[in-house]
């Protein structure tokens, strides 16, 4: 009998071949259909550990989630060009077809970072890997962080060029929105920052994501608190993973897994304060470890007909 992780593999591999061999991702019926197909592949909750598959299937995973990522972003400028000839571009923004994932994404972030970071309010947040669509600053400025200032951060100065069009001509988020053209590894001003959210496709293998996590743990202020985006089960498939040890640097507070069409698993992780960090560089390469604890609970998102499984990562009171 045909196990269902066997078919799960089978299916993705397939539809790997499809993908593989289109002469282009940008947005068609053929690509659409093709990306769908993938994404409802992936979305049911699987057991299956990506990091046990063989090193072909590795390969194919990490061919396919960079394949994922220049999909999206031939997605996003599309839809970006299609806003921006639009006289109040935010006003038309559910024209793109995951307007309401974002909707949903946005709110279950904005209620992790108040219940650990309590009712004051970041000041000041970077978003890294920001994209021609920065949908996650727009609706976390609009809707739940209306006084805070975003800066924004994409290595392809084109994208950033879409992007500021989608705002400028909104008289609030114009005042409270930049946006820089920088690799992040070449930025070292991040102390600034109350928040910084590091994006599901910058750095999409391991050794490019710890690179990234490792210059934000340098240069972003102790206390300071790092959102990232991963992937869980079969939708590893489509991002990249980071487990709560790849944070090197930072005390994990908590691990949410969607079970819903959110794909993206999100952590938010907290700097070490500077003792603890001066700590950890007496120890050489040793550093604080996390455990999780035994429970696992429920959490009812507000916007989400599902459940969100929650993992509540708690700091070792010694090493």
């Amino acid at each position: 009998m045909v196990c269902q992780e066997e078919v799960l593999i089978s299916k993705v591999c397939e539809l790997y071949s499809e993908i593989a061999s289109l002469e282009s991702l940008k947005p068609c019926k053929n690509v659409d259909t093709l990306f769908t197909e993938l994404v409802l592949t992936c979305i049911p909750p699987s057991p299956i550990d990506v990091t046990k598959l063989s090193k072909n299937l590795q390969e194919i995973r990490s061919n396919l989630i960079r394949l994922c990522s220049i999909a999206e972003g031939h997605l996003e400028h599309h839809y970006s060009a299609i806003l921006g000839s639009y006289d109040n571009p935010l006003h038309h923004l559910h024209i793109f077809p995951y307007y309401k994932n974002y909707l949903k994404l946005g709110l279950l972030e904005f209620t992790i970072l108040s219940q650990h970071c309590g009712p004051q309010l970041p000041n000041k947040i970077a978003f890294v890997g920001s994209g021609p669509l920065p949908l996650t600053s727009i609706v976390l400025a609009s809707n739940h962080l209306p006084s805070t200032t975003f800066h924004n951060y994409d290595i392809d100065s084109s994208a950033n060029s879409s992007a500021m069009r989608l705002v400028s001509g909104d008289p609030d988020l114009s005042k409270r929105m930049a946006f820089h053209t920088n690799d992040i590894l070449d930025v070292s001003c991040l102390e600034e920052f109350d928040v910084v959210y590091l994006a599901a496709l910058v750095g999409m293998d391991k050794e490019e994501k710890n690179r990234v996590i490792d210059h934000l743990s340098k240069y972003m202020a102790p206390g300071a608190v790092l959102m990232l985006r991963s992937a869980h089960g079969a939708r590893a498939f489509l991002y990249p993973v980071v487990e709560p040890c790849d944070l090197r640097g930072f005390e994990v507070l908590s691990v949410f897994h969607p079970t819903d069409e959110v794909i993206n698993s999100v952590l938010i992780a907290r700097k070490y304060p500077l003792s603890v960090v001066d700590q950890q560089q007496g120890l050489g390469s040793m550093i604080l470890p996390n455990k999780c604890s035994d429970e696992i609970q429920a959490f009812n998102h507000p916007l989400n007909h599902g459940n969100i499984i929650i993992e509540e990562l708690t700091l070792d009171d010694q090493l």
